[in-house]
């Protein structure tokens, strides 16, 4: 694993640490590198090969990759490939657990593959490297046409890295007070009967984008209590709320409204989906702070909760789902700096500030000119 150099000069001066002093140094060379292809895409197929192979002889790594990559129809029947496919290590999610044995991480896809390498990770993440490849790329700045020279560059360290945070949730379920509710339905118990036991941890993981709280297929508006520190601070009357790290504030939050967030800006971004209100605006709230969503004790439905678009489930009265920034960050690695390439992707991927340039006055502009357009 590789260690992330942070320049203590700016600090000094400021007490603030320089976000451009991040940079990726090896402790050692890295060895072992699993690489992330999208799946069912077959235009990956030979960028896919084209890596291996470089990796594997002439730079002489372990490669990692899943086992259903490895099990593609395309690859097995490629008899030029074989010696190749037969060098890798393959794993299953959910299955086998490389996360100790991993150096470096090279996506091949889009977002979403950026997206699946970190929840691979529910612990320290390695660097990860992403190349263009899928539809949107707002997370892989790396074009894949010098893959073989952009690699070496990592090989040899000095990267600019990005620390994108992370949330940590935890999904707790009052599983003791919701059957104490069905047994007061059934005229069981008394409706003055409680219980003071604490609820069971059903989910923890690590999110990279956002949580989304919304009302499922309900036709009723979503009706969520939101507390901060243990503090109730507002209900959310509408279809939901979104609560989301600096990187996911240019994905689904962007599309509800919310203001697109630098990823190194340590903070938490709680957005609202549709509010009935009209002064319910997105909020950002210092990175650290514990954030709790319960359904409101006169909500007419349940809600439905997912993490990165993933792992959906019910919420039901009793359950909370607890939100906090992680230790956990993804080093991501910037093809030229962490500034360049955030801006960069607003502009090419979200057309960010694009508009028909003005026209420059004429040196003869007379007073009675429009200078309006």
């Amino acid at each position: 694993m590789p260690a992330i150099h942070l320049s203590n000069q700016e600090k000094a001066k400021r007490h603030i640490q320089d976000p451009a002093s991040q940079r990726l140094t090896w402790n050692k060379p890295p060895a072992n590198v699993l690489v992330i292809r999208k799946i069912r895409d077959e235009s990956l197929v030979e960028p896919f090969k084209e890596l291996c192979r470089f990796l594997v002889e002439e730079k002489g790594m372990m490669v990692y990759v899943e086992r259903r990559v490895v099990d593609d129809a395309t690859l097995s029947q490629d008899e030029t490939f074989g010696s190749i496919r037969d060098q890798l290590c393959t794993f299953r999610e959910g299955y086998d657990d490389i996360s100790d044995c991993i150096d470096l991480i090279i996506c091949l896809g889009g977002d979403g593959t950026l997206l699946y390498a970190s929840s691979l990770f529910q612990g320290s993440v390695p660097p990860v490297m992403a190349f263009h490849l899928g539809s949107l790329g707002f997370l892989t700045p790396f074009k894949f046409e010098s893959y073989k020279t952009e690699v070496a560059k990592v090989f040899e360290g000095n990267a600019a890295i990005t620390l994108r945070s992370r949330l940590k949730v935890k999904v707790v379920k009052d599983l003791l007070q919701r059957a104490h509710q069905q047994q007061e339905h059934n005229g069981l118990l008394p409706p003055s009967h409680s219980t003071s036991e604490a609820g069971k941890v059903t989910l923890q993981l690590q999110v990279l984008n956002e949580v989304v709280v919304d009302r499922g297929p309900s036709s009723y508006l979503s009706n969520v209590d939101l507390y901060l520190d243990g503090r109730l601070i507002t209900s959310v009357q509408g279809d939901g709320v979104i609560v989301s790290t600096p990187t996911g504030s240019t994905a689904y939050a962007a599309a509800a409204g919310a203001s697109m967030i630098h990823p190194n800006v340590p903070a938490i971004m709680v957005t609202p989906i549709c509010p009935h209100s009209l002064s319910f605006r997105p909020i950002v709230v210092p990175a650290g702070v514990e954030l709790m969503i319960t359904l409101s004790p006169d909500a007419r439905n349940t809600a439905w909760v997912s993490f990165d678009g993933r792992k959906r489930q019910e919420i039901q009265h009793g359950d909370c789902i607890k939100i906090t920034t992680s230790c956990y960050p993804v080093p991501s690695i910037c093809c030229h700096d962490l500034v360049y390439d955030w801006f960069e992707s607003l502009a090419q991927c979200l057309h960010w500030n694009v508009r028909k340039r003005q026209a420059r006055l004429a040196d003869d502009l007379s007073d009675n000119s429009d200078t309006d357009n």
